[in-house]
């Protein structure tokens, strides 16, 4: 074998093997082209039980297979799959085994994601040196906003998260949806529109908003006409592009960023707890400030009547002087507890926006349910009752004394009332009444066979 694989055949006819043919077409790529960086689409996508990757990088006339190795391949974070736009950064060589002229791939990046950085950043910092991004010409958004323009898709989850946010923490809020696409070309034109027509509505506040997505998804937000659009804005305005990670230009632009669209929702609207916490806050620090004003003047008071030297004419002065403190004092309490009864009020009806009638309703339901059973629970309840009655005055019945002289027997009662028992307990001649099952019988002992009778006979 030739030391040099490129010199030249002798002009005598040299026979190469297939594998040296290979070798030094392999040999020869290699050296010319140690390091490419390529630009295609993937087709063909393979992923064997090794880990190596395999495809076909292709352009409209063209195509080259690329082999991907597993120790470059797992660097990668993007999911591979056909139809992706790629740069792939590689050695062109030869397989030798198949003779198959192809690129060994040991980068891999999106396709136009350098190219969109680039514009990125040049559109950034021309914006930011004419001012755009500055934090003098950002406004405040409002500390209660009545009506606030939403200007994202009107279909998808953005615009109903926001909704949600809004029906949950400040159900007042009147909003209006300015519909316009948030992706594509078609999508610039819409939203600058979107944005000019908002901005003649009169809205309190404005949101921009769109849901997460790629560079490429996002775009439209790093269009430089979008940008000056919202620039041109009189409304102050939140961009909610995105997830939090995402950023575009029309954050910087924008009055205020918002990492989601549901976190834009809730910059403009007010908890009521915290309201009512407020309006407690407010109606506390009058009551401590009408109490300071009572004191001073009392104060005052004192320390003039400390001071008087004619009492009759400076009393009366100085009770004129009090009585018109006093008269204007009423008057300020007055009105400030007429705007704060105004200002609860207010608060008052749009907490009632949030009235548990259905929970309400449904325990009058519940309620009524109950009722109805109630009056048939009782009589079953008293039935029940009746019968175990009905059952225990048969047993006491069937043990009571009385039942015993229904059926013939009798008790023999002393004049006191108690129960003969035994003959001892009686003497002859003795009144004693016998109770049968029906009536009495008064009756006299002739003879209890323990004492000797010594009745009279006639008796």
């Amino acid at each position: 074998m030739m030391n040099d694989p490129f010199q030249r055949l002798g002009l005598e006819r040299e026979v190469l093997s297939v594998s040296q043919l290979n070798q030094r077409a392999r040999s020869l790529l290699e050296d010319v082209f140690p390091q490419v960086w390529v630009e295609g689409e993937i087709s063909n996508l393979a992923r064997p039980s090794s880990g190596h990757v395999y495809f076909t990088l292709k352009d409209s006339q063209a195509q080259v297979r690329c082999a991907f190795f597993r120790q470059h391949a797992s660097r990668v974070r993007q999911a591979l799959r056909d139809g992706l736009a790629v740069k792939v950064r590689g050695k062109v060589s030869v397989f030798e085994g198949r003779g198959d002229y192809q690129l060994i791939v040991d980068s891999l990046e999106p396709a136009g994601d350098g190219a969109l950085r680039l514009a990125f950043e040049a559109l950034k910092e021309k914006l930011a040196a004419e001012g755009l991004f500055s934090a003098e010409r950002k406004q405040p958004l409002p500390s209660r906003p009545q009506r606030v323009g939403l200007i994202t898709s009107s279909s998808g989850a953005v615009i109903r998260d926001m909704i949600h946010v809004f029906a949950r923490r400040a159900p007042g809020i009147e909003l209006t949806l300015i519909p316009t696409a948030v992706q594509g070309r078609e999508a610039i034109g819409q939203i600058v529109r979107a944005l000019q027509l908002a901005d003649s509505q009169g809205f309190d506040a404005l949101i921009l908003a769109r849901g997460g997505g790629s560079l490429e998804d996002l775009w439209c937000f790093n269009e430089e006409p979008v940008a000056r659009a919202i620039a041109a804005c009189q409304t102050p305005i939140i961009s909610a592009v995105g997830h939090e990670t995402d950023v575009t230009i029309a954050d910087f632009v924008a009055d205020v960023r918002a990492p989601t669209p549901s976190a834009g929702a809730e910059l403009l609207a007010p908890d009521q707890r915290e309201a009512q916490q407020r309006l407690d806050q407010l109606r506390r620090q009058l009551w401590l400030q009408i109490n300071q004003r009572l004191q001073r003047e009392q104060l005052r008071l004192t320390s003039l009547s400390q001071r008087l030297r004619h009492p009759r004419e400076q009393l009366q002065r100085q009770g004129q002087r009090l009585d018109d403190l006093e008269l204007r004092l009423q008057r300020a309490i007055q009105q400030q507890l007429q705007r704060s009864q105004q200002q609860f009020e207010r608060q008052q009806m749009r907490l009632q926006a949030q009235h548990p009638a259905r929970q309400l309703q449904a325990l009058q339901e519940r309620l009524q349910h109950l009722s109805q059973r109630l009056p048939s629970a009782i009589e079953r309840r008293l039935h029940k009752h009746a019968e175990r009655l009905h059952v225990l005055a048969a047993t006491l019945q069937a043990v009571s004394p009385l039942a015993t002289l229904g059926r013939g027997y009798s008790i023999l009662l002393d004049s006191q009332g108690r129960a003969i028992q035994r003959a001892s307990q009686t003497e002859p001649g003795q009144r004693l009444s016998a109770r049968l099952g029906q009536g009495e019988l008064s009756l006299r002992v002739e003879d209890n066979g323990i004492s000797p009778s010594t009745a009279s006979l006639l008796d």
